[in-house]
């Protein structure tokens, strides 16, 4: 296990180290004002304490992610690990922290807004559209993926579960944000940790299972290449743009902006570890490709059921209720909210009324319900890509924030290329992309990236 220890100990230090230098960087004041303070409404404006934002946020950005998307990737061996180590640090954290702290620093405007200050209308035009599509994906993902493990332990039948998800994500979207999400939120957030600690415990106490070390040889065989489908596959454990649609809905409640550092770069650290873990949960469980390949074309959560149940027990039961079901729908309203949030911010729409709120929101569920009848890996694969152009164009725009207050913005430019070249990577070579040689499409995505990055900073720097 010390490959998996290493990358775990890396993570928790990345926090206390690297953390304290992006919040220099970024030049966190605890003197200024919040947005939960000066705009003040009691619905999306209000400030929460600190540890209740960590929590809040936390589980608004996990949900399934680290779990179906670290269990999919552990198909690739313990490569895996680093890339959720070192994704996590580097781009997942950068990222969270300033759509985060660039959301409270312009009194917490959604994504597109903050980036048409820094990437023009345009841009901010097409990401809006991104979001939106983005927050429909993940709660139809997860609708989809929580209501087929209740379908499988209870034999109700799945068009029920999925309706009584979809009610219950009508009420928590567009209820004031403290009425439900700021109160059962840190309670699930907490039981997903203690599932992720639990579960790799059972792991580690029992002799029949063992978590492989990184090496060279022995890898599990795939006809999937690491790059760029592993990049991919692991999302939320590494970075995933989706948490740029919820970083708002925190960033208006944040009482003070030393929080950014624990509640946005934190978040991000624990959810590489919650990723970390079921990676290697995955990978001692299955013992090889042959089972994992079979997982990663069918439904995740038939798998969490398997390894909860042998590893824990009764226990397995109630945490995979917990882990797979409770937790992912409550990600799932929060993808709807700030999909609501995003379109009545571009329209500028007054939705402090509930009516407008349901108006927003209705058609928004209509749409996301419908795709929950859509193949899940298929729906997981366009959500993984169109979340990973979100993270660039966000982390595009830190680069240029950073640039504009004359602070050290390579921290934030060389994520952004390298998620540039993963993303042309994949839709060059991908089955729904344009399926061109992974040769050809490499060397295509080498020459793209480096005309984008010369294009970027002839223009911005």
């Amino acid at each position: 296990m010390i490959s998996f220890v290493i990358c775990f100990l890396v993570l928790i230090a990345s926090y206390f180290v690297y953390g304290k230098v992006v919040e220099k960087v970024a030049g966190v004041d605890e003197n200024r004002q919040t947005p939960a303070y000066s705009l003040q409404d009691g619905v999306d404006y209000m400030p929460m304490s600190q540890i209740k934002n960590f929590l809040v946020n936390f589980l608004n950005i996990a949900g399934l992610g680290p779990i179906f998307g670290a269990i999919q990737g552990a198909l690739f061996g313990p490569a895996a690990f680093l890339w959720i180590t070192l994704g996590t640090i580097f781009i997942g954290c950068i990222h969270d922290f300033f759509s985060g702290f660039m959301s409270m620093r312009d009194n917490g405007l959604t994504m597109p807004n903050i980036v048409s200050k820094y990437l023009g209308k345009n841009t901010e035009r097409f990401l809006a559209v991104l979001l939106v599509l983005t927050g429909i994906l993940v709660s139809a993902t997860f609708a989809k993926g929580a209501a087929d493990l209740i379908t499988n332990l209870t034999n109700i039948p799945i068009i029920i579960c999925i309706i009584v998800i979809f009610i219950y994500f009508l009420i928590a979207t567009i209820f004031p944000v403290d009425k439900i999400i700021g109160r059962i939120y840190p309670v699930f957030g907490a039981l997903l940790l203690i599932m992720a600690v639990i579960m790799t415990g059972g792991v580690i106490l029992n002799p029949a299972y063992s978590i492989p070390e990184f090496t060279t040889q022995g890898l599990y065989l795939s006809e999937k290449s690491i790059f760029p489908y592993m990049f991919v596959t692991i999302a939320c454990g590494a970075i995933s743009g989706f948490h740029a649609s919820q970083s708002p809905i925190v960033a208006r409640c944040l009482e003070n902006e030393k929080d950014a550092r624990p509640v946005f770069f934190g978040s991000m650290v624990v959810e590489g570890l919650v990723a970390l873990c079921w990676a290697g949960i995955a990978m001692a469980f299955f013992h090889g490709q042959p089972q994992l390949a079979a997982i990663y074309g069918a439904e995740p959560s038939v798998a969490v059921n398997q390894m909860a149940t042998a590893l824990v027990g009764p226990v397995g039961l109630v945490l995979t209720i917990i882990g797979v079901v409770i937790c992912p729908i409550t990600s799932g309203d929060t993808a709807l909210r700030s999909a609501r949030i995003t379109i009545a911010d571009q329209f500028h729409l007054n939705h402090e009324k509930i009516i407008s709120r349901i108006k927003i929101a209705v058609p928004l569920f209509l749409v996301s319900f419908g795709l929950t009848f859509v193949d899940f890996s298929l729906i997981w694969r366009y959500f993984a890509w169109s979340q990973l152009i979100v993270a660039t164009i966000v982390l595009y725009s830190a680069t240029i924030y950073l640039i504009k207050t004359k602070k050290h913005y390579i921290i934030a430019l060389a994520p952004a290329i390298f998620c540039t070249l993963i993303a042309f990577g994949y839709i060059l070579q991908a089955p729904e992309g344009l399926r061109l040689p992974s040769m050809t499409a490499n060397v295509i995505s080498v020459i793209a990236t480096v005309i984008v990055t010369v294009i970027f900073l002839k223009k911005f720097r």
